[in-house]
């Protein structure tokens, strides 16, 4: 009987290690699991991708970047995937019709992972359903091949540098435009060595300090005349700081103003000249009459117009003018031979 007893004391102490680390194992899955859970602490949930670069199962699902479930299975659907995800079931509010899912990475290695933003805006997705496929980030490959496209575009650009195409080209190619460059150059180099000469205007101003201390002097009238104008002296400066005088021109724009609405209007004579057609059309008349006038003087036509234009009678007249005149100065001199008073008494 003693024999019997510690034989199942040893079974019974077998068993308690035994259950011990299977309790210690589960763990050590758990821990290891991160957020993921037991499988029945787990939902089921899928997204669709038109390329999972290189997503397989056991890859984790992340929310967040924290890492609460795994990929179950990538299967091919048409020209899409279909990812199918086990998620713990505590992540569930935060998993919503408001999420998108869409493909990280691990490791610099190319490990994928399924992210997913967690939001609580829209409704709770239920087993098995979709969450919403973002855009596909942009992979190594793509990289690769647009640093390829970029490669060859410049390998392009320096055929037909080699070629002498472009601006850049010719002047690689072209001795002529080399030259013409080379004696800008030239040029450019004279030009320098003529201002620190102090040779021409720019250089007398950076070599003469005469000229130096005449443009301080300008620069320091300029200065005086704007404090003169802030400090409001001279006619400007009362324009910019006399109110009375601001009002005033104030004043003459409205009254000018007012002029040019009754002008507008037809008030006054000036306005009815601008407005009344009646007024107009005689002011016109009598224009077109003198026109006439002046025409028929220009032509010789009546007693002015043969003034103007027949030399004999303007001769004739100034004879006869100057007849009179020295008939006067002869009456002036001696009256008394033209004027004789004869007195008969009957």
């Amino acid at each position: 009987m003693p024999r019997t007893r510690s034989l199942a004391w040893s079974e019974l102490k077998i068993g308690a290690l035994t259950i011990v680390a299977l309790f210690i194992a589960a763990m050590a899955i758990f821990l290891v699991t991160g957020g993921r859970g037991f499988f029945w602490q787990q939902y089921h949930l899928k997204t669709r991708f038109g390329n999972v670069a290189g997503l397989k199962p056991g890859s984790p699902v992340r929310l967040a970047g924290v890492e609460v479930g795994s990929v179950d299975s990538v299967q091919l659907n048409g020209p899409q995937v279909d990812v199918w995800m086990s998620v713990n079931n505590r992540y569930r509010p935060d998993i919503t019709t408001a999420s998108v899912a869409t493909l990280g990475s691990v490791s610099l290695l190319g490990e994928s992972a399924v992210d997913i933003t967690p939001s609580r805006a829209g409704q709770a997705i239920p087993d098995w359903g979709y969450v919403t496929p973002g855009e596909a980030p942009t992979q190594i490959a793509d990289v690769t091949t647009q640093a390829n496209r970029g490669l060859e575009q410049l390998n392009d650009v320096l055929k037909g540098i080699r070629n002498g195409q472009g601006t850049i080209g010719k002047l690689v190619t072209d001795d002529q435009l080399y030259r013409n460059l080379n004696a800008f150059v030239a040029a450019a180099h004279d030009v320098t060595a003529q201002l620190a000469a102090g040779k021409g205007s720019l250089g007398e101003l950076l070599k003469n300090p005469q000229t130096a201390r005449s443009l301080q002097a300008s620069l320091q009238n300029l200065e005086a005349v704007t404090a003169r104008l802030n400090a409001g002296q001279g006619s400007i400066g009362q324009l910019l700081k006399d109110d009375s005088f601001a009002r005033s021109l104030t004043a003459t724009t409205g009254n000018l103003r007012t002029l040019t609405g009754d002008l507008k209007e037809g008030k006054g004579t000036a306005g009815k000249l601008f407005t009344d057609a009646a007024l107009y059309n005689r002011l016109d008349s009598l224009s077109s009459r003198l026109d006439s006038l002046v025409a028929n003087l220009n032509a010789g036509e009546g007693t002015a117009g043969q003034l103007l234009k027949d030399r004999q009678l303007y001769e004739n007249i100034n004879q006869t003018v100057t007849e009179v005149r020295n008939l006067v100065q002869d009456i002036r001199k001696d009256p008394k031979k033209f004027l004789t008073v004869r007195v008969s008494i009957f």
